[in-house]
């Protein structure tokens, strides 16, 4: 069972296609995942002694037409029942493009947004002339030759600590230096993906990276100008953000960490 009259903390992993919505985090008026999520919430543990609104936290701020299959999110609610029914009836009353992949009772101090260690998202190109109508819903279609190995050798100036404002704005605060752990481009077919890990991204920096890199692969831009841009600090340098399709965040790494939810 997971709980009864104590109030535990929840943590878990949403699943989201995010086309139709205006990011994770809740805002007035549009539509978003936390906001499903809190009312699907609100719900369920009707009459579980919760008095007041559950909140959702996640680990990132995803934007608008962004996509998941790894975001980790807490709360804390009363719930009286185990956490599997607690998880199927989230997921009875979710709409089919959000679903809770795993639910279960946090460690103490876990918070999904300070605890993290690191978030992975990966950017998807589909490259080819011809239209997709189903791929493109998930993927930033490009035509023409792109080079795959130009582009990763412009980005490996990114690995390290970096001060990264030329290619996106603090979600809060003036801070713009990030830890990048990992940052490579992969091709399978017509299949490209960015695959990018950090411990935490400025606002829509993935985008402008690829928007920028992509400059790279189609022989635009110069892997030292590339890196010329980064150290310029100047967002103005960069190119706009890559459209939201192509973008998911895949995963998000905690201390210690067994599996995804850890041990209960």
């Amino acid at each position: 069972m997971a709980g009864g009259s104590e109030r535990l903390r929840f943590r878990g992993i949403v699943e989201y296609d995010g086309t139709e919505y205006s990011g994770f985090q809740v805002q007035p008026s549009v539509r978003t995942v936390q906001g499903e999520v809190e009312s699907a919430l609100k719900r369920v543990t009707r009459g579980c002694l919760d008095e007041q609104p559950v909140r959702v936290v996640g680990a990132g701020r995803t934007d608008a037409g962004v996509h998941s299959i790894g975001q980790v999110f807490h709360f804390d609610s009363r719930w009286c029942r185990s956490r599997f029914e607690l998880q199927r009836a989230l997921n009875a009353v979710l709409p089919r493009d959000i679903a809770i992949r795993e639910l279960g009772v946090a460690p103490e101090g876990f918070h999904a947004r300070y605890s993290a260690q690191s978030r992975n998202y990966v950017y998807s190109v589909l490259n080819r002339e011809t239209r997709s109508p189903v791929r493109e819903r998930f993927a930033h279609r490009v035509g023409g030759v792109i080079d795959v190995d130009a582009m990763n050798g412009a980005v490996a100036c990114l690995v390290g600590t970096r001060d990264c404002a030329a290619f996106g704005q603090p979600p809060s605060g003036s801070v713009t230096i990030r830890t990048i752990y990992r940052a490579l481009w992969r091709r399978t077919g017509d299949d490209l993906e960015f695959d990018v890990s950090a411990n935490a991204f400025l606002r829509k920096m993935i985008r402008r990276l690829v928007g920028t890199l992509l400059l790279v692969g189609v022989g635009s831009l110069e892997s030292d100008e590339f890196e010329s841009i980064l150290a310029s600090k100047d967002i103005g340098r960069s190119a706009p953000p890559a459209p939201a399709c192509g973008l998911c965040l895949v995963r998000v790494e905690y201390e210690n960490q067994v599996g995804v939810l850890g041990k209960e």
